[in-house]
Order: structure tokens, then C-alpha cells, then sequence
């Protein structure tokens, strides 16, 4: 079996990056269709980025879990590997790797594995959306403290 591999903490994003990606990915949920594009205006090409870089903070930690008492087993390697696949398919593939392709699949994976019986996948969008903003904070505001 191969050594399972470490996965390494993702760089926090801004917080105005996490305002502007879950704004674009709940304005796609909710199918606002002019909100949307307005964020993709005011974004630009960078949003490709951003949501990119949210979907891998909502997959990665996810399919990484090693759930054995804390040590690897087959299913782990499994899951690492299809969290792997779904960013790449994100970034690589045609028909998903724009950011209506990116957030509806963002949304689809918050739907199917964060909520119960398909629950209120707008409220656990807002409650990504404040962990990734905590997490911008705490380090935006560490870093103008030792800068």
C-alpha cells in the first residue's frame, strides 16, 4: 500500500476572495443569474482562481480523512485520490472548469455530503463561507501584526 501523503495546509485566502467566491457560488445556487454575472464582472478571470481555490478547501479536507483510529487504510488512499480527481476534472475538463461549472459542482458536493436527507444547502454554504472568512481574518489580521 502506498505511504499516504500528507496533505498540506492550504494558504488562507483574503477575505474579500471568499466574500467574492461564495457570493458568486450562492448567487449560482440560488440561480441569480444577474447577481452572478455582476460578480463575475467585478471579479474578473480571477475568479476562476478563487473558486478553485474554495472547492479545494471544501473537498480536499473531506475525501482526505483517514477514519482507521487515526492511521491510513485502502479507503483513505481512495478518498485522497477522488478529491484529487474532482479538482482536477475542475481545472482540466471542458464542459466544468468555468466558474458556473466550478460553483454548481461546489454546490452538488455541499448538497450530497454535507447535508442531511439534501437539506438547506444555502445555510451550509454561509457556514463555509464564515470558516473560510475566520480563517482570511485570523491570518490577514496575523500578518499585519508582524509585518
Amino acid at each position: 500500500m502506498p505511504e499516504n501523503t500528507v496533505t498540506t495546509p492550504l494558504a488562507p485566502m483574503e477575505p474579500e476572495d471568499v466574500a467574492d467566491a461564495f457570493a458568486y457560488i450562492r448567487a449560482i445556487h440560488a440561480a441569480d443569474i444577474d447577481t452572478a454575472c455582476a460578480i463575475a464582472d467585478d471579479t474578473g478571470p480571477e475568479l476562476h482562481r478563487l473558486l478553485l481555490d474554495v472547492a479545494a478547501r471544501v473537498f480536499i479536507p473531506v475525501t482526505a480523512a483517514d477514519d482507521d483510529n487515526g492511521e491510513p487504510c485502502e479507503h483513505s488512499f481512495l478518498a485522497a485520490a477522488l478529491g484529487r480527481l474532482m479538482l482536477e476534472l475542475l481545472c482540466h475538463s471542458v464542459c466544468l472548469a468555468g466558474p458556473r461549472g466550478i460553483a454548481d459542482n461546489i454546490t452538488r458536493f455541499t448538497e450530497n455530503i454535507f447535508t442531511e436527507d439534501h437539506g438547506d444547502v444555502a445555510d451550509v454554504l454561509r457556514q463555509l463561507e464564515a470558516a473560510g472568512m475566520k480563517q482570511a481574518m485570523e491570518a490577514h489580521s496575523a500578518h499585519r501584526t508582524t509585518a
